[in-house]
Formats: C-alpha cells, sequence, structure tokens
C-alpha cells in the first residue's frame, strides 16, 4: 500500500512534523533550479563574449533541453523499478557537480559539458520529485505540493536576472552558477530523511518498456535538430527538420502512453494537453518583450515585466488550483486553456502599433492564471491515474510532453515572425502568430471538456 495512501486520515498537510523537512527541501532544491535557470539568460551575453564564442550563443540552452530529455526517461524508469530515492539521491549531487564544472569552466566546450550534465540531473530530479510527492503526501494535499512547487518559481523570477545581473557585472558570472552549488547540497540534506524512509521500490510492478533509452536519445536528436533548424532557414536547415521529425515521431511512441496523440480520456489527454499547453504559452511569451521594445519603445527591463507578473499570475493559479475540491481534472485544464487564449486575445490588442500596450500586463497575468492552474492539475491528475508501478513512466511522459510542446511550437512561431519580418517592421509576423495561437487554444479546450464525459478504457 502506498504509504501516502495510509496516512489519509490525517489532516495535516505540507508541515506536518512528518514531511516538513521534505517541504522545505522540495521548495528549495526548486527555487534553486529556478534561479539557474532565470539567471543564465542575464549572464549569457557576458560569457559568449568572454570565450569570443557569440556563436554558440543558443548552445547552453540546447544542450540541456536535449540532456533534459534523456535525463527525464531515465529517472521515470528508475522511479518505477528502483523507487524515486535512488535517482534522487544520485541526481542532487551530480545537478551540484554541472554547476560546478560551470563554474570553473575555461572555454564553451567546458560549460557546455556542464550544462549537459545539469540537464541530465534535472529531468532525472524533476521526474523523481513527482513520484516522491506521491509517496510523501496523501492524494488529497498532492494540489497543495504542486502548488509550492510553482511557487518556488515566484522569487527567482522576481529577482533571480536581477541578482544574476549584479553577479555578473560587479562580481563574475561564474557565481550564477558556483554560488548555487552549496544551496543544492544543503537542499538535498533536507530530502535525505525521508528519502531513507521511502527507499523502497514501487510495490507496483513496473511495466517492460524496452527501448526507452535509445527512444530518449531519439527525443533528444530530435529536440536538438529541431531548435537548430528553426534558427536557420534554408534547405539544408529544411532536410535537418525532416530528419528529426524522422526520429523523433517514432521515438515518442514509446515516450508517451498510448492514446497520446488521439488525445484519448483520462491520462493520454492529460499528457497531450499539457504539451500544447506549453506550447501555446511559452509561444506567445517569446515576443513579448520584443514587440514592446521594439514597436513601444519600452526599455529592456521595462520589456521584461511581463513575464514576470506572468510568473506571479502563475503562482496564484497555482494556488487556487489547490484549494479545489468539486471540479473535474478536464473542467479545470479546460478552464486554464481559456484563461491562456483570454491573455493571447490581450496580447492582439496590446503588441501591435496601434495596440494599448499596458493591456500586456493584466492579459498575461491571466495567461499565467490558466499556466499554474492547468500545470499543477495535469500532474496531479496524471499520478491519480498512474498505477504505482507507472508514475515513474507517466511523469516523464508528461514532461517529455511539456518540453517537446515548447520546442515545436516556439520554433515554428520563430520561422512565422522571421518569414513576415521586414527591414521597417521586425515584428510584423507577431499579430499573425498570436492570432493562429488563439484560434488553437479554443478547441483545445472543447477537446478536454468533451473528454472529461468519456470514461477512460
Amino acid at each position: 500500500m502506498d504509504t501516502a495512501d495510509s496516512s489519509a486520515r490525517s489532516d495535516s498537510a505540507l508541515w506536518d512534523p512528518r514531511r516538513r523537512a521534505f517541504t522545505a527541501g522540495l521548495i528549495l532544491v526548486i527555487t534553486l533550479v529556478a534561479f539557474e535557470a532565470m539567471g543564465l539568460g542575464t549572464a549569457l551575453p557576458t560569457i559568449v563574449a568572454d570565450f569570443h564564442a557569440g556563436q554558440w550563443y543558443s548552445w547552453p540552452f540546447t544542450v540541456f533541453l536535449a540532456a533534459s530529455a534523456v535525463g527525464t526517461v531515465i529517472g521515470g524508469r528508475l522511479s518505477d523499478t528502483r523507487g524515486p530515492a535512488v535517482p534522487l539521491l544520485v541526481a542532487l549531487p551530480s545537478f551540484a557537480v554541472g554547476l560546478v564544472v560551470a563554474a570553473v569552466a575555461p572555454g564553451m566546450a567546458v560549460l557546455l559539458l556542464g550544462r549537459v550534465v545539469q540537464g541530465l540531473s534535472g529531468g532525472v530530479l524533476i521526474v523523481s520529485l513527482y513520484v516522491m510527492i506521491a509517496r510523501v503526501y496523501p492524494e488529497r494535499h498532492r494540489p497543495a505540493a504542486f502548488g509550492a512547487l510553482s511557487a518556488a518559481w515566484v522569487v527567482p523570477a522576481l529577482v533571480g536576472p536581477l541578482i544574476a545581473g549584479l553577479l555578473t557585472e560587479h562580481a563574475s558570472w561564474r557565481w550564477v552558477f558556483g554560488g548555487l552549488a552549496p544551496l543544492v547540497c544543503l537542499g538535498a540534506a533536507l530530502l535525505v530523511p525521508t528519502l531513507r524512509r521511502f527507499r523502497e521500490p514501487s510495490a507496483g510492478r513496473a511495466a517492460a518498456r524496452p527501448g526507452l533509452p535509445l527512444a530518449a536519445a531519439g527525443a533528444a536528436v530530435g529536440v536538438v535538430a529541431l531548435n537548430w533548424s528553426a534558427q536557420h532557414l534554408s534547405l539544408l536547415a529544411l532536410v535537418v527538420a525532416v530528419v528529426g521529425l524522422a526520429v523523433l515521431v517514432p521515438s515518442l511512441l514509446r515516450l508517451l502512453p498510448r492514446g497520446t496523440l488521439r488525445a484519448s480520456p483520462g491520462l493520454p489527454v492529460m499528457v497531450l494537453a499539457r504539451g500544447l499547453l506549453a506550447g501555446l504559452f511559452f509561444t506567445a511569451q517569446a515576443f513579448v518583450p520584443l514587440s514592446l521594445t521594439v514597436v513601444h519603445g519600452f526599455s529592456p527591463a521595462a520589456a521584461g515585466v511581463p513575464l514576470t507578473v506572468g510568473s506571479v499570475g502563475w503562482s496564484v493559479g497555482a494556488f487556487w488550483q489547490s484549494r479545489q475540491r468539486r471540479l473535474r481534472g478536464e473542467q479545470i485544464v479546460a478552464a486554464g486553456f481559456l484563461l491562456v487564449a483570454a491573455g493571447v486575445f490581450a496580447l492582439v490588442w496590446a503588441l501591435p502599433a496601434w495596440g494599448v500596450p499596458w493591456l500586456v500586463f493584466v492579459g498575461w497575468f491571466v495567461a499565467g492564471m490558466g499556466m499554474g492552474i492547468s500545470v499543477a492539475t495535469t500532474a496531479v491528475t496524471v499520478l491519480s491515474l498512474s498505477p504505482e508501478g507507472e508514475r515513474g513512466f507517466n511523469s516523464s511522459a508528461l514532461q517529455i510532453s511539456d518540453m517537446l510542446g515548447q520546442a515545436l511550437l516556439v520554433g515554428a512561431g520563430g520561422v512565422v515572425v522571421s518569414a513576415l519580418a521586414t527591414a521597417s517592421s521586425p515584428t510584423r509576423g507577431v499579430l499573425p502568430l498570436d492570432l493562429v495561437l488563439l484560434v488553437a487554444a479554443l478547441p483545445a479546450a472543447v477537446m478536454l471538456l468533451r473528454s472529461g464525459r468519456v470514461k477512460p478504457v
């Protein structure tokens, strides 16, 4: 029996004495991961300038994403076969090692090696934490646990770029990585007592899934190929994109639950919805700073404020979903699609030259709320629908869908904006792109509502 379920009568939530250290460690680790993610973009221009490696500007992000895809699958498989404690005990110090490698890197090659280690460890880390949440917290408290995960991103979103900028300017960009490593070890120390209590393998039998490591590698290659192709519009890029898709599609058939691409009711539609939501939200968000800067004359700092506002809305939405008991998961996620659609609708009226730019702040808070209620709800629902021996695989599928949705739609969005741009109007493609995203969000909401009325097979 799941230990979390056996304590279902307890009225305590996150800060029960039995879970207090784990909750604190969980929030600290995710906060540090978020600080590193938010700070890298601020420090990266200085890093590539120091290494004289401008042509490698996007690769610290790309290799991290590819390695994360592999780590996610490995973490899910290990969580199902060995239990989540083992991969967590390996991933936490490994992530710290990756930070140190990046901090002491003498050149871009070693920095990229550090990012690969961070990506592998981070992928294992996130999936293992998902499975641990299912073991540590009773089912009715899991929405609050995932709400805490979302809340852990707020402070890094508010002050992470500022702190990274100050460190880069007045000390060294190396502190953006190295300064976090000891704190990651502290977070690990807080988690260890709970990990020891839950170190046994899953009581459920994990299904045999041959070829998962190869499929994970295929997904990583496909993601890298598609990202590279989106940045290099040429005949060669088209060939690379086709090859990437040829590798990616069969890999996904192994990495995602059966029926995901058909939006089958239950767990598959939740996995699919997670990828669609991530793609819609982050594709629209990617061009907000550009439009505000080029079209409306915002300073770089002011143009980044809507992203912070969206992060705050994300946490508000996650908190709201943690208090819901009556709505079905499909209804909540459908509402999330509608809120993201409302945010994109605000962008349509805010970003063009004739628009009202202050609407972007309201709209992106609303869109962030949509993501907050939906991301947490998809995680909670997937765990509740998963047999114990399948939680790792299904949680990794959720993350793969999220990453792939972003990679595909952000890349496609970049192609659209670049294709329609002119010297006098570099953001001319943003409005058509937002209209397409707005139209795509509405049938996705209908898909979720219809799925909720069908009993899963």
